[in-house]
């Protein structure tokens, strides 16, 4: 009886089992029909950590700047850099170039060469214990192969003027950075002059302004404006504004090209003064008005000026004015009547003397 029921009791235990194992059975093909991962409700195990990947050093790229202070900063080259560059980087303007390379003389501006750049402007004056510099002006007029006029350079002589100048450390400088060391506003080169060019002439354009460019500099050309664009043998409008963009300047020689302290036969002084005032604003305006800019610069005809004309040049709006009166002129010069030196002998000799940029005088 005992073993009946214990046989009774196996039977049961087997058909739960069985019964269990078919109903797992249906799960697991239900839930493979449904897309259900089984799996996916266990317990996720943790992955076990990576092993940090090694750290690969790179060299970090050399700083430019190496030190800098108020007035000056070290700086380390990467081998592109051109003095100009580095003036409009750290300057503020690319004429200041020549602030660079008077710092670093000798120096190849090469990768990894260290170079200085001065921050603070000094000796604005150009004032020394043995003297002070002094700022030449040369002009010339028209050029040609062969010269007839005494106001003609030959083209070969010109070529040879401008290659003495590079080859010597000049520096060619514009009238607007003139303007500046006057009003001891800022320092300019030690052995700076400026190049002018009076009445417009066509040669200008076709032999100066390319054999200029060769040397890399420019001129400040005065123009009276009865023949610019107008005569056959002058500069043109186009031909102006092409010089302007290179960085060339351009001044009024008056409307006319007259004297400006004669009178004429008959001519009152109400009358003279009128005149004056045309030839000075109209000229002015003329330019102004093709050149979109605002004429500051004036070269008086044959040099002549008087107080009276000074005053009206003042009025104008004008802001220098050269004569042709030999010298050169120092910072405390007046703008309004500049000493200038007119090239006209065909020898070099000459016009060497004519570059003195240093005038002698103890301070001591």
């Amino acid at each position: 009886m005992w073993m009946t029921g214990k046989r009774q009791y196996k039977d049961k235990l087997e058909a739960i089992i069985f019964s269990m194992i078919g109903v797992c059975f249906l799960l697991q093909s239900s839930c493979a029909t449904l897309g259900i991962d089984l799996k996916a409700s266990e317990p996720a195990v943790e992955a076990a950590p990576k092993a940090p990947e090694p750290v690969v050093s790179k060299e970090e790229p050399a700083k430019p700047i190496i030190f800098q202070s108020e007035e000056y900063i070290v700086c380390r080259l990467h081998g592109q850099e051109t003095p100009s560059a580095l003036a409009e980087k750290f300057l503020g303007d690319t004429k200041r170039s020549w602030v660079i390379e008077d710092a670093n003389k000798g120096v190849a501006f090469e990768k990894d060469q260290m170079i200085v750049i001065p921050l603070k402007e000094e000796n604005k004056g150009g004032l020394e214990v043995d003297g002070y510099h002094v700022v030449p002006i040369l002009c010339y007029h028209t050029f040609a192969e062969n010269c007839k006029s005494s106001t003609c350079i030959p083209v070969h002589l010109f070529d040879k003027q401008m290659k003495y100048l590079k080859d010597n450390g000049y520096r060619v400088i514009t009238f607007g950075e003139l303007l500046d060391f006057l009003q001891y506003r800022h320092a300019i080169p030690k052995r700076s002059l400026v190049i002018t060019m009076d009445d417009g002439y066509r040669s200008v354009y076709d032999i100066a302004y390319p054999i200029l460019k060769k040397y890399g500099f420019t001129a400040t050309m005065f123009i009276y404006t009865d023949f610019a664009g107008v005569a056959r043998g002058a500069l043109t409008w186009d031909q102006l504004r092409e010089m302007k963009a290179y960085g060339f300047e351009v001044g009024s020689h008056t409307l006319s090209h007259c004297d400006l302290t004669k009178k004429t036969e008959g001519e009152n002084d109400r009358a003279y003064i009128a005149r004056i005032k045309r030839e000075l604003l109209m000229s002015k305006q003329l330019i102004d008005k093709n050149l979109e800019q605002d004429t500051i610069y004036l070269s008086f005809p044959y040099g002549n000026y008087n107080q009276r004309i000074l005053r009206i040049c003042d009025q104008l709006g004008y802001k220098m004015a050269v004569s042709v009166k030999k010298g050169g002129n120092p910072f405390f010069a007046d703008p309004l009547f500049l000493k200038r030196d007119q090239i006209l002998k065909r020898d070099m000799e000459t016009f060497i003397n004519s570059l003195k940029t240093f005038y002698e005088f103890s301070l001591r």
